[in-house]
């Protein structure tokens, strides 16, 4: 028994595919009579025609590979693609040392090793990139003799 059109209208009215139309085998004989859109939802309604569920799309390859990525696992140079600085700004990493030194330096003045004109003036050239890092201005305030070595 050919049921084409019906499959056809019967997916226009469900809004889905031909493939993901299902009808009754057993009611095959019912829906044949079905000529208008009218008695194809009649048909829906008693549950002879019903939509299939669609094909989904499996995360749990994805789900691997990004749990692998968060252990550093296949990102090495091969990896990689566009420049350096693609991956990881120039600027975004010029504003972490920035903000490091400036929590280091904000912690020695709370607890009264250096001064204020001294913080406010290592403040300004830590700003100025002074110092490539934490480590660099720590080494210099020892220099200075603002802080004493641990």
């Amino acid at each position: 028994m050919n049921l084409s059109s019906q499959r056809k209208m019967a997916a226009s009215v469900l809004g889905v595919g031909s493939s993901r139309v299902w009808i009754d085998p057993e009611e095959a004989d019912e829906v044949a009579q079905a000529v208008t859109r009218e008695d194809i939802r009649g048909l829906i309604e008693e549950g002879h025609i019903r939509k299939k569920r669609g094909q989904g799309q499996s995360r749990g390859r994805a789900r691997r590979s990004s749990e692998r990525r968060r252990k550093r696992m296949g990102t090495g140079h091969g990896r990689r693609s566009g420049a350096k600085g693609a991956r990881d700004p120039s600027k975004r990493r010029w504003v972490n040392r920035v903000r490091a030194q400036r929590k280091f330096l904000r912690e020695r003045r709370d607890a009264e090793d250096i001064d204020r004109s001294t913080y406010r003036r290592f403040y300004r050239l830590s700003k100025g990139g002074a110092y490539p890092d934490v480590h660099h201005l720590r080494n210099a305030l020892v220099a200075e003799g603002h802080l004493e070595e641990e």
